[in-house]
């Protein structure tokens, strides 16, 4: 084993991929924006990303791999098989290097990227049909708490000249229950049985004076809300985790054709190296 040529390649290939890292990261946030309809759509972004992916792979491998077998020192008395499996192997290594040190200094951020997909993954199999009603259960969790939000449009008075005149204690006790209610509904599926419904009806019919008709309507309306925001959380914890899968897959991909491709380099690098020596000894 030649360690030195390793060495040098493992360098080289690593240093590379973490330029054009920079570099598509460069391309990736010229290509997005949060301007609706100003950036380039998720579609279009990942299979950027994916072909970028490879592309990297191909080219810092293939420098590296190359200049490991043009490093090396020439093997006296080895068959040609062996010399070719030597510069292969030297390649893979070379590469295999690379990979440790670039994963040493993107490790943090390929980390969070994997964790975010398993933290959604995970949001769904464990209780993401609760919904962002649900997530909010805990207090001073986020900035925004979307129960209180739902509670508070519920318990809007009909009349704002009765606002003054309501009683706080009582006003926080109702807010209670409908809280109550509305997180035991997600978790449940998100289907709110009739005498939580018809209770919910008259709290609103009580605290807003509205008609119970219209409360019926107000509170069938929020309840479709919250239904609706509970599926678009699930929606966006389902779209996080294909996206970390494809990601690993493609990663993973890239990274197979990076090891050929180092291998392979070195290879050719090697036996120019030898061809340029014979011909500089014949002439």
């Amino acid at each position: 084993m030649s360690w030195e040529p390793i060495i040098a390649g493992a360098f080289a290939a690593s240093t590379l991929t973490f330029i054009l890292m920079l570099l598509g990261s460069g391309l990736g946030l010229s290509m997005v924006s949060p301007w609706s309809g100003a950036g380039a759509s998720a579609t279009t972004f990942a299979v950027s990303t994916a072909v970028w992916l490879v592309v990297v792979q191909w080219l810092s491998s293939g420098v590296g791999g190359y200049l490991t077998g043009r490093l090396r020192t020439k093997w006296v008395g080895v068959h040609t098989d062996e010399t070719y499996f030597r510069d292969t192997a030297h390649g893979f290594l070379a590469w295999a290097l690379a990979t440790l040190l670039v994963a040493g200094v993107l490790g943090s951020a390929l980390s969070a990227a994997l964790s975010s997909g398993v933290q959604a993954v995970s949001t769904v199999a464990a209780g993401a049909a609760t919904g962002a009603s649900a997530g909010a259960a805990t207090k001073g969790g986020g900035a925004f708490d979307s129960t209180s939000y739902y509670v508070d449009a519920l318990f809007r008075p009909a009349d704002l000249t009765k606002l003054a005149a309501a009683n706080p204690e009582s006003d926080a006790a109702a807010t209670a229950q409908a809280s109550r209610i509305l997180l035991a509904s997600a978790a449940n599926g998100g289907e709110v049985t009739a005498d939580d419904s018809a209770y919910l009806t008259q709290l609103v019919a009580a605290r807003t004076g509205l008609s119970e008709a219209d409360a019926k309507v107000r509170v069938d309306t929020m309840i479709a809300k919250v239904k609706d925001t509970k599926i678009k959380a699930k929606q966006a914890a389902d779209t996080a985790r294909k996206a970390t899968a494809t990601f690993a897959l493609v990663g993973a991909l890239s990274m197979v054709i990076g090891a050929f491709i180092s291998s392979v380099a070195a290879l050719l690098g090697g036996r120019q190296r030898d061809d340029e020596e014979a011909i500089f000894r014949a002439g």
